[in-house]
């Protein structure tokens, strides 16, 4: 199964009221709308394009170790996953399918992290219940999402609804307690900083399998 049959999948259940969640009806139509909107704005054009060099950054891993983007990329070419945090399950189903492939990256050279603005606490424990065995790096204040063009600030009807309804609290789950998130997005770079390979999704239920990306790698 593609990492998108298993998010469309999920989403019809979700949607249909099923288990975990048994959202009700009337919530569909606000996230519907808030997705609808984010796609409108264009706030995906602004991201980071293939052709372009990736800034550095300094991020620290689950464990509270530094993570230079430069000693990354000198060990081989890198796979960034932005995600939004272990409260999103669509996140979820990505981030095992990254570990999924995480072989394949592998066995081309390449190294893999992914990059979340959710507390310590919480990357760890996607760590553990996704049983990943790449690095997951804080983002606290979306900064290197921002610098990657990622950053968004979500509407006050979708942060009613994430805390109301699905007891996910931005305020909480984000380290610096704002209501910013990076849109979900994935790059390929090479050893030279250039990017080669990009995905954004201002629709968070769309998301190419990361396969797709081991083309662009063939080449870096």
């Amino acid at each position: 199964m593609s990492l998108q049959q298993a998010l469309d999948a999920f989403k019809a259940n979700f949607q249909g009221g099923g288990p975990p969640y048994y959202a009700p009806p009337w919530i569909h139509e606000i996230l519907h709308r808030a997705t609808d909107e984010l796609v409108a704005s264009g706030a995906a054009s602004r991201a980071l394009k293939a052709g372009a060099f990736m800034p550095d950054f300094e991020l620290l891993d689950v464990y509270g170790t530094k993570v230079a983007s430069g000693a990354l990329l000198a060990a081989g070419p890198l796979v960034i996953s932005f995600y939004l945090g272990l409260w999103c399950p669509y996140c979820s189903l990505e981030l095992q399918a990254l570990e999924a492939s995480l072989g394949e990256i592998q066995r081309r050279g390449a190294n893999l992290v992914a990059i979340s603005p959710q507390t310590r606490a919480s990357s760890h424990r996607a760590v553990r219940e996704n049983k990943l065995s790449f690095p997951i790096l804080l983002d606290p204040h979306n900064t290197v999402a921002a610098e990657f063009g990622l950053r968004v600030k979500l509407p006050d009807h979708l942060i009613d609804v994430y805390k109301n309804v699905f007891k996910a609290d931005l305020a909480m789950t984000n380290a610096d307690g704002s209501c910013t998130l990076p849109m979900p997005a994935r790059f390929v770079v090479c050893q030279d900083g250039a990017v080669i390979y990009t995905e954004v999704n201002p629709d968070y239920t769309h998301r190419r399998d990361p396969r797709e990306c081991l083309a662009a790698l063939d080449t870096a």
